[in-house]
């Protein structure tokens, strides 16, 4: 009799792992950790995704989950220390693997300890004046810095973010200094714009979607945008164009990451989603309201995109003697 319970006992797990080996991945909710507040870039790529997502994923849930802190460090490090089983996911950013990795040497994780999917989008980037300023383009206002060490300014929301290190780039390309121009910081991103228009600096670089609305109505003047020219903005040229071509490698960017040694079989449905999300109008509806341009890659060129990234500002970073 105990030998009839136990080879039932075998049938009946040898049925219960083929059901779910047949099922396949995912075969429960997922979850996406967005490591930035609400209605950020990161925020509302995540979600674009995980709302279209879902019908190419056997209809599960994708669960988008806000864990905000240290510039997006908390939540990249929750990613990284869950199970590699690829129900726990990264909305990654700029922040989390280029800009905080290569700033500070307490982040607690490596910028390649990820198994990487996919990039999502690019944020166009954008440098700007006030509409009545002296200067008609980049090369007038680079001159100005040249001329005039730290008499110009431009605004930041702080020394390790994107809108800080875009211009100090820009500052290294044109062969000057740091203190050729002054940062003045403030709160966000929205601040360092209001801070042009109002007159209380000269210039500034930011995400381009939220400056967009102010330059068509000729309040700020655009002086190139990376990394092409935006059909809403046809008379912007592009960074290029503007005679800073390196400068198209300062972009936002959002990608979708999991722990390290996720399995082939997660990261292989992943691919195949993505590459149907490329194709869906819906996703790529919803990527263009949000000013995303849309750039889903394979994993290998999403790991060298991410790499030639953290190198850029790992150098950048070294250059200016401002690693923490």
């Amino acid at each position: 009799m105990l030998h009839r319970i136990r080879a039932l006992v075998s049938t009946a797990l040898a049925f219960a792992c083929a059901g779910a080996l047949a099922q396949g991945y995912p075969s429960k909710p997922i979850t996406f950790i967005i490591p930035f507040a609400a209605g950020g870039d990161s925020d509302l790529s995540g979600r674009n995704v995980a709302l279209h997502a879902q019908k190419y994923l056997n209809n599960q849930p994708i669960v988008a989950i806000n864990r905000t802190g240290a510039s997006g460090t908390i939540g990249a490090q929750v990613v990284r220390n869950a199970a590699p089983d690829g129900y726990t996911l990264l909305v990654a950013r700029i922040a989390t693997h280029a800009i905080a990795p290569a700033l500070d040497s307490k982040v607690p994780y490596k910028w390649n300890e990820f198994t990487m999917l996919s990039l999502i989008e690019l944020n166009p980037f954008i440098c700007y004046i006030k509409g009545d300023a002296p200067w008609k383009n980049a090369a007038e206002v680079i001159a100005s810095a040249r001329a005039y060490p730290g008499k110009l300014n431009y605004s930041t929301s702080g020394v390790g973010t994107s809108q800080n290190m875009s211009v100090q780039y820009w500052m290294t390309l044109a062969g000057l200094t740091k203190d050729h121009a002054v940062g003045i910081h403030y709160k966000g991103g929205g601040e360092v714009t209001t801070a042009v228009l109002g007159g209380q600096v000269h210039f500034a670089c930011n995400n381009a979607p939220t400056v967009i609305p102010h330059v068509k109505s000729g309040a700020l003047r655009g002086l190139f945008v990376t990394p092409e020219r935006l059909p809403e903005l046809p008379n912007v040229p592009s960074a290029t164009e503007a005679g800073f071509p390196d400068m198209n490698q300062i972009v936002g960017w959002t990608a979708l990451m999991g722990p390290p040694g996720m399995p082939k079989e997660a990261v292989d449905r992943w691919v195949d989603t993505f590459a149907k999300l490329a194709k869906d109008p819906a996703w790529q509806a919803g990527n263009a309201k949000i000013g995303g341009i849309a750039a889903i890659r394979s994993p290998a060129e999403t790991e060298k995109f991410v790499r030639e990234q953290y190198e850029l500002y790992a150098k950048l970073v070294n250059l200016l003697g401002i690693r923490q």
